[in-house]
């Protein structure tokens, strides 16, 4: 590592950084333009680049996201385009992912059609057509300010970007659908005070907060899942650790089958998961 990543981590640790060593590699990468592997043959940095390394970590310090700074975030084995206005995807979420890719690899090739609502950058959507492919994929978002990310994450995959409310998004999907993925809002406004400021200042609420008990998007996306899936679709929904008996019950409520909790890569509740009945199912409240 260079003597400016050394510096910059020394920094880092004095701000709280959780992770100084790492992050000030990434920033000097990326101020350099090269990879964090390529910094043991980097000799110096200019002046010029000293002066960018030390805005970065400023700005870092200060409390902004590392990947606010660099422009994009890691998730399983994509590199997605994130900043402001778009939420950061989080390693949590890998593990519903990799369920789905083995949900969805079981599946005859003519049912395996997806949508994710929520989408936000695209991480889930972008992950499930790299890693599988011979996808339908629809991705919905309701944001202005994260769609522009969606699209740039998105291109080339051939899946619909769809900006709209997920309410009432991809009607002519009706009953067509096999596997509806979703991370959506799942904090409890009474929460806001209690999140660290990088998330709470720099994530936008409408990806974090959803009503007072957090549920209300799942509320939604039950509904949502209800009359997009046809009969043996699944549904996978994110949700708040401690949400996990509640959500369940609003699923199996809902008429869905074989309704499980699911655990993520630290062993906590992370999403809940269930099939679509032959019937049809009951369309929750």
């Amino acid at each position: 590592m260079t003597e400016a990543a050394f510096e910059v981590a020394a920094v880092l640790a004095r701000s709280g950084s959780p992770s100084p060593g790492p992050e000030a590699r990434q920033l000097v990468a990326h101020v350099l333009g090269v990879d964090v592997a390529s910094l043991i043959r980097i000799d110096g940095v200019t002046r010029a680049q000293r002066a960018a390394i030390d805005a970065l970590v400023e700005r870092r310090a200060a409390g902004e996201p590392l990947q606010h700074l660099t422009g994009e975030a890691h998730f399983r084995y994509e590199t997605v385009a994130v900043g402001p206005g778009v939420f950061i995807p989080r390693p949590e979420t890998e593990v519903m992912v990799g369920w789905a890719l083995d949900q969805l690899a079981a599946r005859p090739a003519d049912r395996r059609r997806v949508v994710e609502l929520c989408a936000g950058s695209g991480a889930i959507t972008a992950s499930l057509a790299h890693e599988l492919g011979g996808l339908e994929l629809h991705a919905v978002e309701l944001s202005d300010a994260a769609l522009p990310y969606l699209r740039h994450n998105l291109a080339g995959t051939g899946a619909d970007v769809v900006h709209g409310d997920m309410a009432d998004a991809l009607p002519q999907l009706d009953g067509q659908v096999d596997l509806v993925i979703v991370n959506p809002p799942y904090i409890p406004e009474t929460h806001r005070a209690l999140l660290p400021s990088d998330v709470v200042d720099h994530d936008p609420g409408l990806a974090l907060f959803s009503g007072p008990d957090g549920l209300d998007a799942i509320r939604t996306v039950v509904r949502v899942a209800g009359r997009l899936l046809r009969a043996g679709g699944l549904l996978a929904t994110e949700h708040d650790d401690s949400h996990a008996a509640d959500v369940v019950e609003l699923v199996a409520g809902a008429g869905f089958e074989d309704v499980s909790s699911q655990y993520d890569l630290t062993g906590r509740p992370r999403f809940v998961t269930g099939v679509r009945g032959a019937d049809g199912g009951r369309i929750a409240p």
